[in-house]
C-alpha cells in the first residue's frame, strides 16, 4: 500500500470518493456549474469540491498552524490534484487536536497538594482543671461580686466552659453515667473529684455569698439543660462532634458545686421536680440524673438529701410502673445517706427549715408497705428495705410525741394494719400501741375512728391481750394513763354492743373486738390497785435517781 494511501486510510480518508461522509466525520460536499457529464468520477474546470470536518471534538487552530495551513479560503481547493493535500492538512489539525487533549490530560492528573488539618488537642477533664490557676480564678470572682448587674452564675460558668474548651466526650464521656446504670459510689464525686481542691474551695466560697433566689434559678435552668440532653441522646451526640462539649462540662461541674454549697437550693424546686419525675421521667435515664442530683446535696446537708429521696423518690418506688434498675437506684442514694457517719446525729431528731419533716407520716405509711409486703410479694429489693426501715422508722417516729403529727402517724398505722396483710399487721399495731403509750389523746383519737378502722382495731386489741405483760407497763405509767385506758376500753365495748344488737354485716368484727375488750377490761379491774402502784412507784424511783443526780453534782 502506498505510505500516503496509508495514512489516508488510517482514520482520514476512505477508499470511497463517492460517499458523502467517511468514517471518521469528512463531508464531501461538492458544487457542480449546472452541467454534468457522462462520466460520473470526472469534473470540468470550474467545478469546485468543498471537504468540511464537521466532528464534534473541534478545536480552535493554534496560531502556527494557522499560518501553515492557510487562510480559510485555502479550504476550498480546486478539484483534482489538491484532494490529497487537504487531506493531509486535515490530518495535521487531528493530531494537534490529539495533542492539546494528552497535554490537558497531564495537567488534569497532576495531584493537588493537601491541606494540612490542624490538629486540635484534646485533654482530659482532670488535666483542663489542672491549668486553672486558682488565683486568677479567685481575682476573676471577686470581679464579678463588684458588677452585682451582671448574671453571675452565668459568667461563672463561662469561665469553666474557657477552662475546658479541649475536653472532648471521648475523655469525659458523663452521658454513660446515666445511661450505663453505673453505680452511685462511682459518680457521686463525678466531676468534682477531678477539680483540684484550692479552685474548688476558691468556687464555694464564692458561690455561698450568692443569693438564695439565684441559686435556685440556676439549677433549675441548668438541670433543665441536662434532662433535655438526655431526652435527646442522639442531638447531644453531635452537638459533642461539634466541639459543643465543653459546655455541657463545665454546666455540670458548676451545677454540683451549686447543689453541695447551696442544698436548700433544691428543696424549692421538688414540688415541681416531682411532678416531671412523676409524670414524664420514669425512664431510667433521669432516675439516675435525679439521683446524682440529690446526692450532691446531701453531700452538703444530709437532711436535704433525705428529705428529697423521701418526697420524691421513695412514692416513686410505691409505683408499680418504676422498673427495678430506678428501684436499684433510688435505694442507693438511701443506702449512701445512712452510712454517713453522722447521719445518726443529723437525722435523728432532723427537721428543715418550717418544720418540715425528713419523713413525714404520708411518707412513712409507704415505707411501710415496702418493708412488710404480703409473703407473696416479696421481692429482691425487700430486704434492702428491711435493712434500712429500723433507721428510718427512729426518724419518722423521733420528735412526734405530743404534736399533731403523732395522730398522723396514728390514722396512718392504724389504717394499714387492717389491709389484710397479717405481717404488715403486725408491725403497724405495735407502732399503734407505741403512740397510745407516748399519747394521751391517741386513745381519743383511736375512739373516734373505731368503727371506721374496725378490722384494725380488732388487731390492735388481740395484740393487747396477746403482748399484755410487755404493753400494760407502758400503757399505765401514770394513773392519768390508766383511767384514760380504762374509758377508752369502756366507749370500744358501747360501740361493740351496738354494733352486735343491730345485726350489721360487718357484726363478726365486732363480736371479736368485745371479746378482747372484757379481757382487758378485766385485767384493769382487778389489777388497777397493782398497776396505780407501779406508776406511783416508777414515779418515786424517777423523782428519787433526779434528787440523788443533784445532791451527787452538789458535791463535785
Amino acid at each position: 500500500m502506498d505510505p500516503m494511501e496509508s495514512e489516508l486510510h488510517n482514520g482520514f480518508a476512505t477508499s470511497d470518493g463517492n460517499s458523502a461522509y467517511d468514517d471518521n466525520g469528512w463531508k464531501e460536499v461538492v458544487e457542480y456549474n449546472g452541467f454534468q457529464t457522462s462520466d460520473a468520477n470526472h469534473h470540468e474546470y470550474n467545478e469546485w469540491k468543498e471537504v468540511v470536518y464537521s466532528s464534534k471534538r473541534s478545536q480552535k487552530q493554534k496560531p502556527a498552524d494557522k499560518e501553515a495551513n492557510g487562510d480559510v479560503s485555502d479550504k476550498i481547493v480546486p478539484d483534482g490534484n489538491k484532494q490529497a493535500e487537504d487531506q493531509t492538512q486535515a490530518a495535521k489539525l487531528v493530531a494537534a487536536y490529539a495533542r492539546d487533549e494528552s497535554v490537558k490530560t497531564n495537567e488534569t492528573k497532576k495531584p493537588k497538594p493537601r491541606k494540612k488539618k490542624k490538629k486540635n488537642t484534646k485533654v482530659s477533664l482532670s488535666e483542663a482543671a489542672a491549668k486553672i490557676d486558682p488565683s486568677h480564678l479567685s481575682e476573676f470572682l471577686v470581679k464579678q461580686a463588684l458588677e452585682p448587674g451582671t448574671s453571675q452564675l452565668v459568667e461563672f460558668l463561662e469561665y469553666f466552659e474557657t477552662a475546658f474548651s479541649q475536653v472532648s466526650a471521648v475523655q469525659f464521656a458523663w452521658m454513660e453515667m446515666f445511661n450505663n446504670n453505673c453505680p452511685l459510689s462511682t459518680v457521686i464525686d463525678v466531676p468534682l473529684s477531678y477539680i483540684p481542691e484550692p479552685v474548688y474551695n476558691a468556687s464555694a466560697d464564692w458561690i455561698d455569698q450568692i443569693p438564695d433566689m439565684k441559686v435556685s434559678n440556676f439549677v433549675k435552668w441548668g438541670s433543665k439543660n441536662i434532662r433535655t440532653d438526655l431526652a435527646e441522646e442522639e442531638e447531644v451526640i453531635i452537638d459533642c462532634e461539634k466541639d459543643e462539649f465543653h459546655e455541657k462540662v463545665a454546666l455540670y461541674v458548676a451545677l454540683a458545686m451549686v447543689l453541695r454549697m447551696k442544698p436548700h437550693s433544691l428543696i424549692g424546686l421538688l414540688p415541681a421536680m416531682w411532678t416531671d419525675i412523676s409524670a414524664k421521667y420514669r425512664k431510667l435515664d433521669e432516675v439516675p440524673l435525679t439521683v446524682w442530683m440529690m446526692a450532691q446535696a446531701s453531700q452538703g446537708d444530709l437532711s436535704v438529701g433525705l428529705y428529697s429521696w423521701a418526697h420524691n423518690l421513695l412514692p416513686l418506688v410505691a409505683d408499680k410502673k418504676c422498673n427495678s434498675q430506678s428501684r436499684d437506684y433510688i435505694l442507693q442514694l438511701v443506702e449512701n445517706i445512712l452510712s454517713n457517719p453522722e447521719a445518726s446525729t443529723v437525722l435523728v431528731n432532723g427537721t428543715l427549715s418550717e418544720g418540715k419533716r425528713l419523713i413525714p407520716p404520708h411518707v412513712f405509711k409507704g415505707l411501710l408497705r415496702l418493708t412488710f409486703p404480703a409473703s407473696s410479694a416479696r421481692v429482691k429489693d425487700t430486704e434492702r428495705f428491711e435493712s434500712i426501715y429500723p433507721f428510718l422508722k427512729e426518724v419518722a417516729l423521733a420528735g412526734a410525741s405530743g404534736s399533731e403529727t403523732m395522730k398522723q402517724i396514728f390514722t396512718s398505722t392504724l389504717n394499714v394494719a387492717g389491709e389484710g396483710n397479717a405481717v404488715l399487721a403486725d408491725e403497724a399495731t405495735s407502732i399503734s400501741i407505741w403512740l397510745l403509750a407516748e399519747d394521751g389523746d391517741c386513745f381519743n383519737l383511736w375512739d373516734s375512728i373505731y368503727e371506721e378502722n374496725l378490722e384494725a382495731s380488732v388487731a390492735l386489741l388481740k395484740k393487747l391481750v396477746g403482748e399484755w405483760n410487755e404493753y400494760s407497763l407502758k400503757l399505765s405509767s401514770s394513773a392519768g394513763d390508766i383511767l384514760t385506758l380504762k374509758r377508752t376500753i369502756k366507749s370500744l365495748r358501747k360501740k361493740n354492743v351496738k354494733g352486735i344488737t343491730e345485726g350489721r354485716a360487718n357484726a363478726s368484727l365486732y363480736i371479736e373486738a368485745d371479746k378482747s375488750c372484757k379481757v382487758i377490761w378485766g385485767r384493769l379491774s382487778r389489777g388497777s390497785g397493782c398497776l396505780i402502784c407501779t406508776a406511783i412507784t416508777a414515779v418515786l424511783l424517777a423523782a428519787g435517781g433526779a434528787a440523788a443526780a443533784i445532791t451527787t453534782g452538789s458535791f463535785l
